[in-house]
């Protein structure tokens, strides 16, 4: 990701560090790892371990979704595309399997229809608008971008608005989970899987190489594609699914609402297993708000580290304006297209599923929509 989709740039090498905010996130962390162990959820402080590994890495390796789509997308270069295939790669290697031979383990999956059509295209459009999707928005949030604070904030009003829509969109029906394990077992469903990575690549390649663009990936996506992918690997063997950010954000979201007297409990998703018992229960029970916590603090230690913390002036009312309208739309798509980038991308494609595919080809789509839409906000289109 480079400096411009931070709300201020990073802190060149040698200009010391943030020893109070380093503290906090360090505290913060061991703080919850605290809460879980005592609770006797040692599988818990794995996740938020994990999750803080994970903001690490995605800080220091400037690991961008939004800005290598958008670099692809209007200049051809492919590399940070293909860095994003490494981590899905890596992951596939244990999910395919796992999920398919160990009753445990249960794959990113979701039915095929105009439900995650529709949320992936609108998320494409909030990613642009934002400069951050759904993993970018958590970890410069940590980093100290304002700006993704306020993307943030209104990502879990439209996650809100999504869970209300969701019902909606799948009552008008669609195609069951085509999972690649089912067709051709769970060694045959791994190959599949990886043959279908290495065939998006040879076309990701072949597109930059016509445009006479870059396509080899910089050695910091091909690192950090390794590390996020290995750090994925940990998370899903501890939570027993994918990671899934966007659920996390959901759950915030409704538990905010419900604090002001907004009650979700009778809603139609939030009678659902899954978010009625996230809904009912304690965020340090829910697996993808853990690992997102970690992911903060984790975030928050590589930008201390490095310097003074969240030091940068705030960015122009424009510029908020499009951070504030890209989370509420990314929000809203996340919930209609069953997760972001790594929820549904990622974590889809590397359990085999066909939705994960889809969704990123309709969210290509979106993301040129929200490229054209982003001068309006005074961000430039590179």
């Amino acid at each position: 990701m480079s400096t411009a989709t931070l709300t201020t740039a990073k802190p060149r090498a040698g200009a010391g560090s943030d020893p109070l905010f380093l503290a906090l996130s360090i505290g913060a962390s061991a703080l919850l790892i605290a809460l879980v162990l005592v609770d006797g959820q040692p599988a818990s402080a794995v996740l938020i371990l994990g999750g803080f590994g994970l903001g690490i890495a995605f800080w220091t390796a400037e690991f961008s979704y939004t800005a290598s789509w958008r670099r692809f997308l209007v200049k051809g270069e492919a590399g940070g595309l293909l860095g994003g295939l490494i981590v899905i790669a890596v992951c596939a290697v244990v999910v395919v399997p796992a999920a398919a031979l160990e009753p445990h383990f249960g794959g990113a999956i979701a039915p095929l229809g105009l439900s995650l059509v529709v949320g992936a295209f609108a998320f494409g459009v909030g990613m642009q608008l934002a400069n951050g999707c759904g993993s970018g928005t958590l970890y410069t949030v940590g980093g100290g971008s304002g700006r993704m604070l306020v993307a943030l904030l209104f990502f879990l009003v439209g996650s809100v608005l999504g869970s209300l829509s969701l019902p909606f969109f799948l009552a008008l029906g669609g195609v069951d989970p085509v999972l690649a394990s089912d067709y051709f077992g769970p060694w045959g469903g791994l190959l599949v899987t990886l043959a279908s990575l290495g065939l998006v690549a040879a076309i990701i390649i072949a597109v930059a190489r016509r445009r006479g663009a870059t396509w080899r990936p910089p050695r910091n996506y091909v690192i950090g594609g390794v590390v996020i992918g290995l750090l994925c690997v940990l998370v899903f063997l501890a939570g027993g699914h994918p990671w899934s950010v966007t659920f996390g954000y959901t759950v915030w979201g409704a538990k905010i609402a419900g604090a002001l007297g907004i009650d979700l409990a009778q809603a139609p998703f939030w009678q659902w297993p899954g978010p009625k018992h996230a809904l009912a229960g304690s965020v340090l029970s829910d697996t993808s708000s853990l690992t997102d916590f970690g992911v903060i603090f984790g975030a928050m230690a590589a930008a201390a580290a490095r310097g003074p913390f969240a030091a940068g002036a705030w960015p122009p009312a424009k510029s908020l304006l499009a951070a504030a309208i890209g989370g509420l739309v990314m929000g809203w798509g996340a919930r209609l297209g069953f997760g972001c980038n790594i929820g549904a991308f990622v974590g889809g494609v590397a359990s085999g599923s066909l939705h994960g595919w889809i969704w990123f080809a309709a969210a290509l789509p979106g993301c040129l929509l929200g490229i054209r839409l982003r001068p309006l906000f005074g961000l430039t289109r590179e």
